[in-house]
């Protein structure tokens, strides 16, 4: 198997405004997690789309539900949201 055929198992997380499919009212949908560690304590890093102009981006869970997009809204920039295979 190479790399690129490794699959993410996206998951949700274990309030509202993490579970796959939820959209803020900024028009920022959350994509779930694959077990990065967030920036706050205790929180993982989300895939994050936004509907408006379809940047995607890392966000700490605890700010999903007030996020702004960091490229056509002027919101803070987004996290590292992926795992990097050692070798």
């Amino acid at each position: 198997m190479r790399d690129t055929d490794l699959i993410i198992q996206w998951q949700d997380g274990s309030g509202d405004s993490v579970e796959i499919g939820y959209l803020n009212p900024n028009g920022q949908q959350c994509c779930g997690h694959c077990g990065v560690q967030g920036t706050d304590h205790g929180q993982h890093a989300y895939k994050t789309e936004c509907t408006i102009c379809g940047y995607v981006y890392g966000t700490s869970g605890s700010d999903m539900f007030e996020r702004r997009c960091p490229e056509c809204q002027k919101g803070a920039a987004g996290i590292k949201y992926w795992k990097t295979l050692n070798r």
